[in-house]
């Protein structure tokens, strides 16, 4: 018997161009700060003092060994275990996968999972060159499909837009809805790295980034953290935290299998990793995609997200485009997917990513998201992944349901 598992306080940064912000003294905004912010609104929001929490797990994908430690000093500093996460861009939601499992194996009654990035401007690129880099293999294998081009992360997912193209007939303008969708849900999140909204020409005219990609469809880099406070249903009882407890009610990680290099561009990018966690997860929940209402999931580019409805099973194989023709995917359809604006317009500090999403299900589940909420919501879908590679899919309930 596994225990229940609650989110009971949630907080993050407003996303902010890398190097952009700067503290009231003057000095750079660093990733203590961040930390410290993000960590100190989820302690707030659950209502809790930092002495409550058993275990830490800080996600990050560009700093130095032990910053996880630093990053939580500022919260406090009451010996706890602290562990340091990397898993590419489903970093944050790793973390919260790992905080979750230890209250569920009933290790802890308290845990929080914090993720933080300071990154540099620009396109993504590799710290260390004296060493295998670890999606070797897929770059060989995709760069078998479709010549190598730089930055490598957008040249991926457009290679498996392009492979959607040629199959089910989607087109440019396809994708670009998904670039405009999220520009428009993201004037309404405060936290948004950009909150400008934009044409359908505007985004189609941006610059191309890889075809048929342009700028205004690709994440950016990003500063930011946020902060998810966990707790176990003795915890929440005890301290009568029920009225804004959030259920964890169906959690899976799942990393490559052989299927990966079956020879396509969309198995690169992670399909059979997403098709497997997020059924995993609609068997533990006993929900489906019908079931909720909000989903936010990893559209580190607009191609991504076009495929990820069909991981995800909110259609069939090469179903995705009707859905955005029939605008099923934001307000007013059938799901509001990333009210927040996603990872294209909130923006996508690799390690706060995750927690971020969490914060804005928590949020919506409660009827707190002021602008984007989404009405007479039961239920909501988390999806988060890095390539080389993990997918988290997670699955919330309101814990009055």
């Amino acid at each position: 018997m596994t225990n229940k598992v609650y989110v009971i306080g949630v907080g993050m940064t407003k996303f902010e161009k890398p190097g952009r912000r700067k503290n009231d003294d003057g000095s750079d905004w660093d990733y203590p700060d961040m930390a410290r912010e993000s960590g100190t609104k989820a302690l707030a929001d659950a209502g809790i003092d930092y002495r409550r929490v058993e275990q830490g797990y800080v996600g990050y994908v560009y700093g130095e060994s032990t910053s996880g430690q630093r990053a939580l000093y500022g919260l406090g500093m009451t010996g706890i275990p602290v562990v340091n996460v990397n898993n590419n861009c489903s970093t944050g939601s790793t973390a919260l996968f790992l905080a979750a499992q230890a209250i569920r194996g009933g290790l802890a009654d308290c845990t929080i999972a914090l993720g933080f990035e300071k990154m540099k401007p620009g396109s993504l690129a590799s710290t260390y060159d004296d060493r295998a880099q670890p999606m070797d293999k897929h770059i060989m294998a995709m760069a078998a499909l479709r010549d190598f081009a730089m930055p490598a992360a957008p040249w991926m997912f457009a290679t498996a837009g392009l492979e959607h193209m040629r199959e089910y007939g989607s087109t440019p303008e396809h994708f670009a809805k998904i670039g405009y969708k999220n520009h428009q849900h993201s004037v309404n999140n405060p936290y948004a790295q950009f909150q400008d909204a934009y044409t359908l020409a505007e985004i189609l005219e941006a610059k191309t980034i890889s075809e048929p990609l342009t700028k205004l469809q690709c994440s950016p880099t990003s500063d930011g953290s946020g902060a998810a406070i966990l707790a176990s249903e003795r915890f929440v009882d005890e301290n009568d935290l029920a009225a804004r407890a959030v259920e964890i009610v169906g959690q899976s990680m799942v990393t490559d299998f052989e299927s990966t290099f079956d020879g396509s561009a969309k198995a690169l990018i992670g399909h059979h990793m997403n098709v497997a966690a997020a059924q995993q997860v609609y068997d533990q929940s006993g929900l489906g995609p019908q079931d909720f209402g909000v989903i936010e999931l990893h559209d580190c580019f607009s191609a991504n997200e076009l495929l990820l409805y069909e991981a995800l099973g909110l259609c069939g194989d090469g179903e995705a485009a009707k859905l955005i023709d029939n605008d099923d995917t934001t307000y007013g359809g059938r799901w509001v997917v990333n009210p927040s604006g996603g990872l294209i317009s909130k923006g996508h500090p690799l390690g706060a990513t995750g927690l971020a999403q969490c914060s804005e299900i928590t949020w919506q589940l409660r009827g707190d998201a002021d602008k984007r909420q989404v009405p007479g919501l039961s239920a909501a879908l988390q999806h988060n992944i890095g390539l080389g590679g993990a997918a988290v899919v997670t699955a919330y309930q309101r814990a009055d349901r």
